[in-house]
């Protein structure tokens, strides 16, 4: 999803955009974006050559709730290394990676409130995601140097139009198989698409090397306000959805996670640990560091995030 916004703003900008695809069938699409088409899989990227460039922008990563750990790894960190290496060889002098915020997300569900970039990472996360994602960044701001600038932007939770939590809802509240946890009356930090987009676009340009940012929207939600609104702009209520507590969806979760691993199911559960431990407790983080270092402000709002649903999707 953020590629698909990102592509078109880097062209409107003026910059020449190689975009890398594992699929020729991907070539039409960004062709019509005004990249160029570049075949690469991160999956097995250890000799990736790439042609003469400025910057890199990796926002590419091998995302699920559940599944064995060795993908994970494989993508995110393996992957996110030789891409360094290729980039540095092909002259790029800045390599922004899109991390997320979750790295600073502890396995106990500690609730966490208006951190910023001082708060510890998880590189040994029970999410083999949240621990590929905080190992990947180590790597890229440890590769921070002269001439080959490095940053890592952490939003939390994306969304905007072509998202995949507001498109799976509709499904999910009409079956009966969403349920907040402890009523979603808690604060959740979000960052629309375009938010992100235009932070990326900021990190070019702006900050220091070696160093993450946090990057979230002017206004924090509550999880059941920020469900409320993607219900809303669909003509969905979640009046009466059901409510969990923390504890006990957790542990569900744990024992869905086994079944799946047993059963060797394909795809996500309907719940797992990892999923109601990234939407299921407080997340609050602070973006000042970005707005001051690197000119981020946010431009889109919730309110005008939510009219966007209304366009078609790029």
């Amino acid at each position: 999803m953020l590629g698909g916004h990102l592509v078109p703003k880097l062209v409107a900008a003026g910059h020449q955009v190689v975009a890398l695809t594992r699929s020729p069938a991907s070539h039409g699409r960004l062709e019509a974006m005004g990249a160029t088409p570049f075949d690469a899989d991160l999956e097995s990227a250890s000799t990736l050559t790439l042609p003469a460039i400025d910057a890199v922008v990796h926002a590419a990563a091998h995302f699920r709730f559940t599944g064995p750990r060795d993908p994970f790894f494989r993508v995110n960190v393996d992957g996110t290394q030789a891409l360094l290496a290729a980039s540095a060889s092909a002259g790029a002098k800045t390599f922004v990676y899109v991390s997320a915020a979750g790295v600073i997300m502890d396995e106990r569900g500690t609730p966490v409130r208006n951190a910023n970039e001082r708060a510890p990472t998880f590189p040994n996360h029970f999410s083999a995601y949240l621990a590929s994602k905080a190992r990947a960044e180590s790597r890229v701001l440890a590769a921070d140097g002269p001439g080959f600038r490095t940053i890592a932007l952490r939003p939390p939770a994306l969304w905007g139009p072509g998202d995949a939590f507001s498109r799976a809802l509709p499904d999910a509240i009409r079956s009966g198989q969403f349920a907040f946890v402890d009523r979603g009356d808690y604060a959740f930090s979000t960052c629309h698409v375009d938010n992100a987009v235009e932070a990326v676009e900021c990190a070019l340009d702006r900050g220091e090397g070696g160093r993450p940012y946090f990057i979230v929207d002017r206004e924090t939600p509550t999880f059941r306000e920020f469900v409320a609104g993607l219900a809303r702009v669909q003509g969905l209520s979640i009046e009466q959805l059901r409510s969990m507590p923390y504890g006990l969806v957790s542990a569900a979760g744990r024992m869905v996670d086994a079944f799946w691993a047993v059963t060797r199911k394909a795809g996500d559960p309907p719940i797992s640990r990892a999923m109601i431990r990234m939407i299921g407790r407080p997340f609050s983080v602070d973006d000042a560091a970005a707005r001051r270092e690197l000119g981020y402000v946010g431009r889109v709002s919730r309110a005008d995030g939510l009219t966007r649903y209304q366009a078609p999707a790029p």
